[in-house]
């Protein structure tokens, strides 16, 4: 299935997602919910339920309703409220290319144990407008991943089982600020500020039954579901990056099992992969310079349209817009 929260009279309505249309949950059936969060809450009640009226949807027997135009929708992020948000450290690629590119060797660690930190879950938004303050155009980045969102509550889950505490598959874009994020985590604590404004998925939840069809065996020697998925992201409709959610080193489900040590995860909490290899302006600057050193970086602009694509997933799409604001916390540092 496609889940699909978009804005309806002001409010915000949870759809399934069938061809180019979007069916209110609520008007399919009497017990599904009109809210992802609730959905997530109810899943091993209300899955089922949705299950059966997509399929009966795409017989052309549904529950009558006048659905909408997917592309006619305001659409917000699938999960619009998550209960938290952190982000992985998944791609060994996008790991030993930037460590490379700063001429440090590659740290054994990363091939140990899955790594994540916590970013600001209520700066979560979907696609449209993404406002940055003046510190934040200091080097804005993209950052191309995809996400999970937990869909049942658990502790101490081995990854063994952890798949089964996946709701499904979004876009991601961690956003970054790199000169907030690199003169912070000089004092080894973040990142923070580099990461809190904005954290993009969307622009659909694809539940692991409608990714059947892509799964293939994990990295030798890790546990988990992995998916041969083609990922891009464009720039103002010029490709900058390229990579597979297949490349991933740490699977989702030893991530959960990392996050979920002697610790309670919930419905609602989103787990990014962390980015691919390519994935990002630092990493591309930084291996363009080491093989030109007159190569000219590249950082996002105000008005600049930012495009991720996951097969399967959709299309995320951003436009960057710079707030009305000379503020700056960089011009407070004490000499």
């Amino acid at each position: 299935m496609k889940l699909v929260t978009y804005l309806k009279d002001d409010y915000e309505q949870l759809a399934l997602l069938v061809e180019d249309k979007l069916y209110d949950m609520d008007h399919l059936h009497p017990d599904l919910p009109v809210s992802m969060a609730m959905f997530l809450n109810y899943w091993d009640d209300v899955f089922p339920i949705a299950l059966a009226a997509e399929q009966q949807i795409k017989k052309g027997i549904g529950r009558s309703q006048m659905p909408t135009l997917f592309n006619n929708a305001t659409i917000l992020a699938p999960v619009p409220h998550p209960t938290s948000c952190r982000d992985g450290y998944a791609f060994r690629q996008h790991v030993a290319a930037a460590r490379r590119n700063r001429k440090v060797e590659m740290i054994p660690e990363f091939d140990q144990y899955p790594i994540f930190y916590f970013t600001n879950h209520n700066s979560i938004q979907g696609p449209g407008n993404i406002y940055c303050m003046p510190d934040h155009f200091e080097k804005l980045d993209f950052e191309l991943e995809a996400a999970i969102v937990i869909n049942r509550p658990g502790r101490n889950i081995k990854a063994a089982h952890a798949d089964d505490y996946i709701a499904g598959l979004m876009i991601m874009n961690d956003m970054s600020a790199r000169k907030l994020q690199m003169e912070e985590m000089l004092l080894n604590l973040g990142p923070a500020k580099g990461k809190d404004f904005a954290t993009v998925i969307g622009p659909m939840l694809v539940t692991l039954d409608e990714l059947e069809s892509y799964e293939i065996p994990p990295k030798e020697g890790h546990i988990g579901k992995s998916w041969n998925l083609n990922m891009t992201c464009s720039v103002n409709g010029i490709q900058v990056s390229q990579g597979n959610l297949g490349d991933m080193d740490w699977t989702f489900a030893e991530i959960i099992e990392r996050c979920s040590y002697g610790v309670n995860l919930f419905p609602g909490d989103v787990i990014g992969s962390g980015t691919v290899g390519t994935g990002c302006f630092l990493e591309l600057n930084g291996t363009g310079k080491l093989n030109n050193p007159n190569y000219q970086e590249q950082w996002l602009q105000p008005e600049d349209l930012v495009e991720m694509e996951i097969a399967g997933l959709g299309k995320l799409s951003n436009t960057i817009k710079k707030e009305q604001s000379d503020f700056s916390i960089l011009s407070l540092k004490k000499a």
